[in-house]
């Protein structure tokens, strides 16, 4: 399946292979992916009436939540015979998920190349390079849209150097939350979670974490998070209404949308440094006003959300 295809891969679990594990996987870097912490947020609710409670998925190897599903998707492509046999992982990202395959292309042994927009972030595009990878450019203007078209024109193009997992319709994607992420939060929170709150980029993150959470507690309302417009500032957050629907996201497993300005979630990505000591990415802060805004018109729930990346001192962000 590509991009630009309807029907969401989320359920297909079963296209994932279980062949027998590649002993390479049980690097002790690349097994401390994932067992983040879910964090209280005290000061930023200030007295609300609800408690809220974030996964601290910064704290990943490559420092994203990306880790999760480059893992997963790798895993899929070694088991198959795709990796391992001189041919190169190719996709598109806007940044994280680059990083996340770098280092698994350097410590697996395998060669990657990433069709990232222009005006992806320097320090990640930086981060990219200096773990081996090749870095493609693309037209800023069309976004991780126009990044995706490049990675299948030349994955087309060249179908014997070239695996192309293609992140944003692989069922490997939502499959690393629905395994991992959903039973952590359920297991952190003793099952008392009232509500999920997450960004919707690829959607992997929001349709396998609330699919698990939804599995074991119906009632489990799911918010996903978008920018209010095309032109934004989140990086790594899609509005779906105006770009490539990616397969990965199933909104079968969402109940509700809340739209966030850039500037806001700016805003609360820097109280939440300030105030929590979480120096984390804008769409972490974007994440962290949609899950305010759901507790505080439900007095009494527990709410969970995920911060996605961190930020380093000094680094700026810039539009996807």
């Amino acid at each position: 399946m590509h991009a630009s295809d309807p029907a969401p891969v989320t359920r297909g679990e079963a296209s994932v292979s279980t062949a027998a594990r590649d002993r390479r996987l049980d690097d002790p870097l690349i097994a401390s992916v994932g067992g983040t912490p879910l964090v209280p947020l005290r000061r930023i609710v200030d007295g609300g009436p609800f408690e809220l409670w974030a996964k601290a998925e910064y704290l990943n190897p490559t420092g994203s939540v990306k880790d999760r599903a480059a893992l997963e998707i790798v895993r899929d492509g070694i088991s198959r015979g795709a990796l391992g046999s001189g041919r190169v992982l190719l996709d598109a990202s806007s940044g994280n998920t680059a990083v996340a395959y770098a280092l698994l292309g350097a410590r697996l042994d395998f060669g990657v190349e990433l069709c990232v927009p222009r005006n992806a972030n320097p320090d990640r595009v930086a981060r990219i390079r200096a773990l081996g990878a090749t870095v493609v450019f693309t037209d800023p203007a069309e976004g991780t849209d126009g990044a995706q078209r490049e990675a299948r024109r030349r994955a087309g193009a060249s179908p014997d150097r070239y695996w192309y997992p293609d992140q944003y319709n692989h069922p490997a994607n939502p499959l690393a939350h629905y395994r991992h992420t959903g039973p952590e939060i359920w297991d952190q929170t003793g099952g008392r979670l009232t509500h999920f709150v997450a960004g919707v980029g690829t959607g992997g993150t929001i349709s396998g974490t609330g699919r698990y959470l939804k599995e074991q507690k119906p009632g489990v309302w799911v918010v996903g998070v978008q920018p209010t417009g095309p032109m934004h500032g989140l990086e790594g957050l899609k509005h779906l209404p105006t770009a490539l629907r990616p397969g990965t996201y199933d909104d079968q497993f969402v109940d509700e949308t809340l739209r966030v300005e850039t500037e806001p979630a700016r805003e609360m990505q820097h109280r939440l440094g300030r105030e929590e000591g979480l120096v984390v990415g804008s769409s972490s802060g974007a994440a962290v006003r949609a899950a305010i805004e759901v507790g505080r018109r439900r007095p009494g729930s527990v709410v969970v959300t995920v911060l996605p990346d961190g930020e380093r001192p000094g680094r700026s962000e810039s539009t996807p």
